[in-house]
């Protein structure tokens, strides 16, 4: 934010309260629900891939790498679902007052980020319970969850934009999210996926982040990182060169169809 103008500064963080403030305006919990969603999906999922199908009965600290996996997901989730429906959203706003249009996708990214870092507290919270204390180690999550948050938000520029011209967007990508969810090695560690498929996880750069934040986060036996599951090692450059391309085209193709929104919308 610090490279941003001080008058874009100010209306950024002013969007980034209203959209934190309305999002649970009227909710008997309200900003409670940020951390609850995660949890309620923890809870079920860890019910059935424990007792019912035992994928995590016998992975070390399994409670904490599906939460961690969970949340990360939500995060990545909620960014590009209200970033993608964002710039209609705020139509009327776009209208009438002459604002960056950026900064539109941006506050809600920020405002989720808000969301991530409440659960995060929660995550590190279970690894005291799970007998995981502070580590060095626990440093690395702070460049892994940018990593995440910079993929998010070039996917949600892409989205936005997209969008406006094709409202059926935002449809599509909730569809995609539910698959993807599944592609992503949340429920399972990905050193249980058969070695000759583990390239085709990677094209997910979701993948390598969660990995590589469980590696972090348990640095135990059997929880590796990307550098040891991928050869040769120009493999292992996939994820972060999709990454880069995502927020290049996201930002491209939103800065020349931006002029376009007010009339589009």
């Amino acid at each position: 934010m610090k490279y941003l103008h001080s008058r874009n500064r100010a209306i950024l963080r002013e969007m980034i309260s209203t959209d934190f403030k309305i999002r649970y305006q009227g909710s008997v919990l309200g900003y409670f629900w940020s951390l609850l969603k995660p949890l309620l999906l923890f809870a079920i999922l860890y019910i059935i891939f424990t007792y019912i199908v035992p994928i995590g009965k016998d992975i070390e600290h399994y409670p904490v790498i599906l939460l961690l996996g969970v949340v990360l997901w939500s995060f990545f989730s909620e960014v590009t679902t209200v970033g993608a429906g964002s710039i209609v959203a705020s139509g009327d706003l776009i209208r009438k007052i002459s604002i960056p249009r950026y900064l539109v996708v941006l506050a809600s990214s920020f405002s989720a980020f808000i969301n991530l870092l409440l659960s995060l507290i929660v995550v590190f919270t279970f690894c005291l319970f799970n007998g995981l204390f502070p580590h060095l180690s626990w440093l690395l999550l702070i460049p892994i969850v940018l990593e995440l948050f910079a993929f998010a938000v070039g996917i949600a520029f892409f989205l936005a934009t997209a969008n406006v011209k094709y409202r059926d967007i935002t449809y599509i990508w909730e569809v995609f999210l539910q698959g993807g969810f599944y592609a992503s090695a949340i429920i399972f560690p990905i050193s249980l996926v058969p070695a000759d498929l583990r390239i085709w996880f990677f094209l997910n750069p979701v993948v390598q982040i969660i990995q590589d934040a469980r590696y972090a986060l348990v640095p135990v036996e059997g929880n590796v990182t990307i550098w040891q599951l991928v050869e040769p090692w120009f493999m292992k450059l996939i994820p972060f060169m999709i990454i880069i391309a995502v927020c290049v085209a996201g930002g491209v193709y939103f800065k020349r169809r931006s002029k376009y929104f007010a009339e589009d919308i």
